[in-house]
């Protein structure tokens, strides 16, 4: 199974979890602990060893805030 990894540009992100709505794995979630710059609450991996690179999170992202890389 492909492996990837999920970066946010955290100050960017608004928090909205389209994200962890749409992550196959259930890997995301909000961090209601940590506030970027802008007063959101941010996105979390939980779980990044069990990412497989599909990067639903970056498609579905309204600001494009999420990159994936993909080990293969």
């Amino acid at each position: 199974m492909p492996k990837g990894k999920v970066y946010f540009e955290e100050d960017m992100c608004k928090g909205c979890s389209l994200c962890v709505s749409f992550c196959p794995q259930h890997i995301l979630y909000q961090d209601k602990t940590t506030i970027n710059k802008s007063g959101y609450n941010i996105i979390r991996v939980s779980e990044p060893e069990k990412c497989i690179g599909c990067a639903f999170c970056a498609m579905m992202c309204p600001d494009s805030v999420i990159k994936v890389e993909v080990d293969k």
